[in-house]
This record gives C-alpha cells, sequence and structure tokens, in this order.
C-alpha cells in the first residue's frame, strides 16, 4: 500500500545489568472496565512504536493490569525485545491473520507477570499476497480479537491489548486499526514529524469512514526527547499546538539504557527500573490510565 490507503479500504465502502522487581501497585491505578484495545502506530519506522508498546506494557502490568501486546511486525521486534526467541514461535500473528490458529493458541508468557505476547515472524511480510483478495481481509484481527475480548468465555481477562504496527500505512496496519478502539501515536521529536503525523491521520480518517467509525486518537507521545536540542523543544511546541491536548504531558526523553535493553531481551523498566526513560513510562502509563478513568467517568 505504501503510506497511502489501499484496495482493503476503497473495497470495502535495549552491559547486562541485574533485572530489578518491578514496583507492583505503585502507581495506583484503577484497571479498565472493559479490554481496551490500542493500536501503537505510525507509518514512519524508527519512531519508538515498539519501545513504546514493549515499555508501556510492561509499566501497565507492573500496576496491576493485564496486557496482551500483538505484534504485527514482521520484523518480530517486539517479540525479541520481550526475549522470545525464534524457536519459541510455534505459532504466529501470521497463523492467526491466515486462520490457521486461533489467537489465544499463539499467545506466550513473557518475562513480566501479566505480560503476554502474540508473536510475530517473517511470514507476515507474505500475508496481503496471501489474503489481499479476500472480503474480510482487514477485519482479521477484529474477528481473531473477539473470543479473548468478551467476558465469560473462558480466555484470561485482559484489561489492555496494545498493537505493535509495522512501519507503514499497509494491510497488517490496517487491520490493527480495524480491531482498535484508539491510536497512540508515537512521534519523534524531528523536523518532519508533523509531516508524517498528518498523512497518518488521513489514514485514521479513513479507517474510521470505512472500517470502524468507533476510533479515535487515544494520544500522541513524544520520543526521543533530547533537551540539549533546540529543534527537540520547537518540534514538541509545534506538535502540541497543532494536535493541543492529544499530546500526552509525558516526553520520552532520548536514553542510552532504552536503546540497551532489547538487546538483553528486556523492557528498559526490568533492565534498568531507575533510569529516566524507565521513569517516563512509568509516568506515561498513568496517564494512559487517567484518560481510560476520564472516558468512562
Amino acid at each position: 500500500m505504501g503510506d497511502q490507503p489501499g484496495p482493503e479500504l476503497e473495497a470495502l465502502g535495549p552491559p547486562a545489568a541485574d533485572s530489578e522487581v518491578l514496583p507492583e501497585g505503585e502507581l495506583h491505578a484503577q484497571p479498565a472496565r472493559h479490554t481496551r484495545i490500542l493500536a501503537v502506530a505510525n507509518q514512519k519506522g524508527g519512531v519508538g512504536k515498539t519501545t513504546t508498546a514493549i515499555n508501556l506494557g510492561t509499566a501497565l502490568a507492573a500496576i496491576g493490569e493485564h496486557v496482551l501486546i500483538i505484534d504485527l511486525d514482521p520484523q518480530g521486534n517486539a517479540s525479541t525485545g520481550l526475549g522470545i526467541d525464534q524457536r519459541s514461535r510455534r505459532l504466529s500473528t501470521y497463523d492467526v491473520l491466515t486462520g490457521r490458529a486461533a489467537l489465544h493458541d499463539s499467545i506466550l508468557t513473557t518475562i513480566v507477570p501479566r505480560l503476554y505476547l502474540a508473536p510475530s515472524t517473517l511470514d507476515l511480510t507474505g500475508l496481503e499476497l496471501e489474503i489481499g483478495q479476500t472480503r474480510d481481509r482487514a477485519l482479521r484481527l477484529r474477528n481473531a480479537l473477539s473470543p479473548l475480548t468478551t467476558p465469560g468465555l473462558g480466555e484470561p481477562a485482559y484489561s489492555y491489548v496494545l498493537i505493535d504496527c509495522p512501519p507503514s500505512l499497509n494491510l497488517l496496519t490496517v487491520n490493527a486499526m480495524a480491531a482498535a478502539h484508539a491510536i497512540l501515536v508515537p512521534l519523534q521529536c524531528e523536523f518532519f514529524a508533523l509531516e508524517g503525523l498528518s498523512q497518518l491521520l488521513k489514514t485514521v480518517d479513513s479507517v474510521r469512514d470505512q472500517l470502524n467509525p468507533e476510533l479515535t486518537i487515544h494520544g500522541i507521545v513524544l520520543t526521543m526527547y533530547d533537551s540539549r536540542n533546540t529543534l527537540s523543544a520547537q518540534v514538541v511546541a509545534d506538535v502540541r499546538e497543532f494536535m493541543g491536548a492529544k499530546v500526552y504531558d509525558t516526553i520520552i526523553p532520548r536514553n542510552v539504557r532504552v536503546s540497551e535493553a532489547p538487546s538483553y531481551g528486556k523492557p528498559v523498566l526490568m533492565y534498568d527500573l531507575r533510569c529516566s526513560g524507565s521513569e517516563a513510562y512509568m509516568r506515561l502509563a498513568t496517564e494512559v490510565i487517567q484518560r481510560e478513568r476520564e472516558l468512562y467517568a
């Protein structure tokens, strides 16, 4: 599809540190009343989508939520970043979206209590060729999620599902948006940030019009902020002016510990709980839950 909404819309009218114990219950947050599905999306690569999905999920789990991360990126970085090697990925999101397996059969436990993962493999690169001509191609993930998010069917009660999207606006991302209640957008503090955001918002509008009328922007999280760089501060100001209250107060700083953690198969909150990146993701989790409280107030 490149960076434009495609036919699937049109046709459907981070040296290893000792692991630290996470501060369970520290944020005193109230669990979501219903399973909430958030797609972590931005068609630009290198903006912190996977890092945000892993560490926001870990922070939510640390305060008592049950969280499922769905890895929809063929690169599988969310899976690797949570310590899931290729041999453990007997079933993946590819099998789920092609109908070869139910989603609950693909789900694995992780090193983080209450955090679960549906892993991905490179097979996802061929998904569009395989299901691109089917009428329900944009709804495969929504349909797969249905039994897991419906109370009383014997499945774990996930309070949050976070979908890690690939860095493009393709069929995988459209599936995520069609299944999600809201989009969480990581936005790197760089010169072209607003340009990429505009294209993403157009895609959200298209999905809302044709597939998911309830889809909203949950929030925009500014990532890789460098306080020594005046450009970063200007980008923050510009994005806040353009998107207003949709921008989270929390800003994720550029931090070497965040970059190191994935190579050890750990979220940064388990790699170095006290670094600035970990603290920022804990604050972000607080904001996410606060917005959920306001939604159901």
